[in-house]
């Protein structure tokens, strides 16, 4: 990601719809699995970019068990504005855990930055090897192959994923899955347009997260709500969406 990248990830995390319809979505998928964990839990947030899921995570672990790693000093910096201490500057895919440290860890939306054809299925052997035995690892990533385009590039995305491949590839690193779902499907053919025409045919090279304009401000908490009706589906146990722009799973260590 570029050094603006991190300043408007920043400003946004907290406010912008897409991160707070993604936080009330992995709520409603997550507050289940861990319905009966209490505040001791081990918390690794493995990318944790500029810190806003950091402070979102306490929900199940009191503030000192909740580490954050990203490889950005930038986004680590923008961590320590938060209040935040308990941090490391490394790769998801050379964990400097020891083994079984950790009882939940995130990803989210990392597994698509790490180069080389392997780095994804590394990281992920790394999240399994530092959870505890029972312990829950989640992760989200940008959806469907076909769609990367100037987003993508502008970020310097490198892969996104189906849910099947996605799900084949958290097995592989022998961890057992427990839920897997599309996220964002209401907004789906509205993005899809502004992905594969409207932003292709301009040639740009830029992010989708950027500050409404004043006009637009307003769309805000309609967009939000709209995750968010997409999380009270996904509270129903067994509900799985067919399509959306993110996919995720949540799996678990074997005992």
């Amino acid at each position: 990601m570029r050094p603006q990248d991190y300043v408007d990830l920043y400003q946004l995390e907290d406010t912008f719809w897409w991160f707070a319809g993604m936080r009330d979505i992995t709520a409603a998928l997550l507050d289940p699995i861990l319905a009966n964990r209490d505040q001791s839990l081990r918390v690794l947030d493995a990318g944790c970019g500029t810190g806003a899921n950091l402070d979102w995570l306490r929900r199940y672990a009191a503030e000192e068990n909740i580490i954050g790693i990203d490889l950005s000093a930038q986004a680590l910096g923008f961590c320590q504005r938060r209040g935040k201490s308990l941090l490391v500057n490394g790769s998801i895919t050379k964990l400097p855990f020891a083994e079984a440290s950790f009882d939940l860890v995130t990803s989210f939306d990392v597994l698509i930055y790490p180069p080389g054809a392997d780095a994804d299925n590394e990281a992920l052997r790394e999240m399994h090897r530092v959870l505890k035995p029972g312990g829950i690892c989640f992760v989200r990533a940008a959806a469907y192959q076909w769609l990367y385009g100037s987003h993508d590039k502008a970020t310097n995305g490198l892969r996104r994923y189906g849910l099947r491949a996605l799900t084949t590839k958290v097995e592989g690193a022998k961890l057992r899955v427990l839920r897997s779902t599309y996220l964002n499907s209401v907004l789906f053919p509205a993005a899809m347009l502004h992905r594969l025409v409207i932003r292709r045919t301009a040639s740009l090279r830029d992010s989708d997260v950027k500050p409404f304009s004043r006009r637009s401000a307003w769309i805000n908490k309609p967009l939000s709500r709209l995750l968010s009706a997409e999380a009270s589906l996904l509270k129903l146990r067994h509900s799985k969406l067919p399509f959306g722009l993110s996919a995720i799973c949540i799996a678990r260590k074997q005992r």
